[in-house]
């Protein structure tokens, strides 16, 4: 197992001094970097920062640690910009750029921007097969698809690997045949329970056999936000409001299946307290989202036990097992919550921590 660094836009939108937020970003890629991290994923909506930006410029701070977006979606941005932006970023780090692509949310674009968001996952399939006409010789791509319609277009700046990678969000069956077709991994959404997992891998994993595919080769990406503590109930109660926030917008929430707790009651009542439903039909972004929720009545109703289930916090005594029992369903890569400082050596102690078990006592 491999572990990932999760950063989103959120420190620059609080940030009383946008240098030191855009320093702090910087060192801490590079810091993974140094501490032998696989890759780190820059979450994008179209409320905050460029994640390709972001990545372009980590590329000249960083040597071996694997640069891109987690996720953008094809709904925001035109195959073609994709295609040259990922390519150019291929570029300026010698090799180092992925694509993780998946549908965002499509009421953003629909209500919010006036972009047309219907059929998402036809969209995603077209866009990879333009991508992967633009970045494979001759470098040019033609579609006559429902969503996008290219003639004959070509690019004159090509990524430096022969293969650049696609990783595609996934949850529901149709994204996960796609993936299975046409993308390299699957990143899973945050808050995925153990329960979902053994139930979605096998499937996957028989999928790939179908298709001729090795399962072995192909990775599966879990963003798991993890945190190495020895206090986890503060934590705990952080994070029960992402999980609001994530778990409330439509197709969200099948990841959390938990057995002991009526998840779907829950979903529809934090639905109704958080007006979901007519926020997003407002077209209201995640920055309003965000502002119009009430953190103590959110954490008043989700219970800290099912977080607990759902999300990998605690000491690394009680992470270890956890870990092993998702490398065994098939789980390759884990993300790590980027910590407070950019610390090379810390990052190298919470790997350590995670991947070696501790000595036996002799008797």
């Amino acid at each position: 197992m491999e572990f990932c660094l999760d950063l989103s836009p959120h420190r620059w939108a609080r940030a009383q001094d946008p240098r030191a937020a855009v320093n702090w970003t910087l060192e801490t890629i590079a810091a993974a970097d140094r501490a032998g991290l696989h890759s780190v994923w820059l979450s994008e909506d179209p409320d905050g920062w460029d994640a390709i930006a972001v990545a372009s410029a980590a590329a000249g701070r960083s040597e071996r640690i694997h640069l891109g977006t987690g996720v953008t979606s094809a709904l925001l941005r035109h195959p073609v910009q994709i295609a040259m932006a990922v390519a150019t970023l291929d570029r300026l780090s010698g090799g180092r750029a992925f694509l993780g692509l998946g549908r965002g949310q499509p009421e953003f674009y629909a209500y919010g921007l006036g972009i047309p968001a219907d059929a998402p996952l036809a969209t995603m399939r077209e866009a990879i097969a333009l991508l992967r006409q633009w970045w494979q010789p001759p470098y040019r791509a033609s579609l006559e698809g429902t969503r996008f319609r290219v003639r004959d277009w070509p690019l004159s700046i090509a990524p430096l690997q022969e293969h650049l990678p696609i990783y595609l969000a996934a949850l529901g069956r149709q994204a996960r045949q796609l993936a299975v077709r046409s993308a390299d991994g699957i990143l899973i959404a945050d808050f995925a329970s153990e329960h979902f997992l053994a139930q979605l891998l096998p499937a996957l994993h028989a999928d790939l056999a179908a298709a001729g595919r090795d399962p072995a080769s192909f990775p599966v990406f879990l963003r798991a936000n993890l945190v190495m503590t020895d206090d986890p109930e503060p934590v705990l109660e952080e994070r029960k409001l992402p999980f609001a926030l994530l778990c409330t917008l439509p197709g969200m929430a099948q990841q959390v299946i938990v057995p002991g707790f009526d998840v779907e009651r829950l979903i529809v009542e934090l639905r109704r307290l958080l007006r979901i439903d007519d926020l997003l039909r407002a077209g209201r972004p995640w920055h309003d989202i965000r502002r119009s929720v009430d953190p103590a009545l959110v954490r008043q109703l989700v219970p800290t036990e099912l977080v607990a289930q759902l999300c990998l916090i605690g000491p690394a005594r009680d992470l270890r097992p956890r870990l092993a029992r998702l490398a065994a369903l098939g789980v390759t890569h884990v993300f790590l919550r980027a910590l407070p400082e950019p610390d090379t050596e810390a990052y190298r102690a919470v790997v350590r921590a995670l991947l070696t078990a501790p000595a036996e006592r002799e008797s």
